[in-house]
């Protein structure tokens, strides 16, 4: 089994397995490397007992497949021979149910005991005692990158009035309900070492500020119909995004709004083809999308994928040499305290070029029938399903 990341992850060169030993061997220094070995793509796979093309494998989890169908369900039942103690449930089903309406109807009807990825407005369906919520905070990351191809955002004034002018505590309020954690760098406070407040160059919500730099950098209302024009061009922003994650549309629609009251005007395209527009570089100004920046709780995998020249997330072709220098040095650190410094180094360079703005992370919330137990929220994302899990 390959995967598109792993290779340059891990650096593994070479892998030995002796009893319940298992020797690896890297092609160079890998401080990270343990991190990466907790990574989904990593997971512990029987190839004899797997069947690759229809996706279904043998792994190390409480439960084994008995059937898969593709957008719709995966039935598994109890691996007998699991680790980690012995699985509750004798079966397990799970849906995949992508609109809204539906997944609450289905949790309402008893149709499911269980769901993630509720919709924020159905919320007050369940806020009873017949339905209970387990809810964590997450790194998984709601952020605009910049493309620095595009003439308007190549302007650093555009660039800093935007990042002072999204109200990024106003959208998880308001839009959201509360159900987020407003973002300020690149990782939450729940990484005490290098996220949060530690990072100290992100800039706050300040309607004021944003109009003074645009006005300081030749961006004024001549005409008076609200939108600010320099050499007689006016100050429209393309917005890309997409909307699998619930969150993006509100936050472009949140963004809309609060850019227009510093005479900036935002064309939003939300769109599921997003891929096809983000390799047309003429196309968009700022890109927003999703991103889990620490999925093993380290945090050289955002600044890997994401800040490097030619790299999978760096959508906005951000090349500062300086930047590319100091990943390459997280890379080869192995001191826990300098790695957690050269990360909030790294936030602080990134957010003082403006490449980015952090608005929100995930507050996940999943809900469930009140009989249901250890249906538990789990910071990485991939730990819902235990051997705990069971229902009275």
């Amino acid at each position: 089994a390959t995967h598109d990341r792993a290779p340059s992850d891990t650096k593994i060169a070479s892998m030995e397995a002796n009893g319940n030993v298992l020797t690896i061997t890297t092609s160079e220094p890998n401080p990270a490397l343990m991190n990466y070995l907790g990574d989904p793509y990593a997971c512990i796979i029987d190839m004899a007992a797997s069947n690759m093309e229809t996706g279904v494998v043998a792994g190390t989890g409480p439960y084994v497949v008995q059937e898969m169908v593709t957008d719709d369900h995966l039935t598994l039942a109890p691996n007998k021979t699991y680790w980690n103690g012995t699985p509750k449930l004798s079966k397990l089903t799970i849906k995949t149910i992508s609109d809204g309406d539906t997944l609450s109807a289905a949790l309402q009807s008893g149709d499911i005991d269980a769901a993630y990825g509720m919709a924020y407005e159905s919320y007050p369906n369940f806020e009873n005692s017949k339905y209970q919520f387990s809810s964590i905070q997450t790194s998984r990351a709601f952020f605009a990158s910049m493309n620095m191809t595009s003439p308007v955002i190549q302007d650093k004034a555009v660039r800093e009035a935007v990042a002072y002018g999204i109200n990024k505590e106003g959208f998880v309020k308001t839009l959201l309900s509360g159900h987020g954690v407003a973002g300020n760098g690149a990782f939450p406070d729940g990484f005490s070492d290098f996220g949060g407040d530690k990072v100290t160059t992100a800039k706050k919500y300040d309607a004021n500020k944003a109009k003074q730099t645009l006005e300081a950098a030749g961006w004024v209302d001549s005409d008076g119909d609200g939108i600010r024009e320099k050499n007689g061009q006016k100050l429209v922003i393309r917005w890309l995004t997409y909307p699998s994650r619930q969150e993006l549309p509100l936050l472009a629609e949140s963004v809309q709004a609060s850019l227009k009251d510093i005479g900036i005007e935002v064309e939003v395209n939300n769109t599921a083809n997003r891929r096809q527009f983000l390799k047309d570089m003429g196309s968009w100004d700022i890109y927003a999308s999703a991103l889990v920046t620490a999925p093993s709780g380290d945090p050289q995998y955002f600044f890997t994928t994401s800040c490097v020249p030619g790299n999978d997330y760096n959508f906005g072709a951000y090349d500062n040499p300086e930047v590319t220098k100091m990943v390459e040095d997280l890379s080869k650190e192995f001191d826990s305290s300098k790695r957690a410094k050269l990360a909030v180094d790294l936030q602080n360079k990134i957010l003082e070029d403006d490449a980015y703005v952090f608005c929100s992370f995930l507050q996940m919330n999943m809900i469930s029938k009140s009989n249901v137990k250890n249906y538990t929220a789990h910071a990485c994302d991939y730990y819902e399903v235990t051997a705990d899990l069971d229902i009275e």
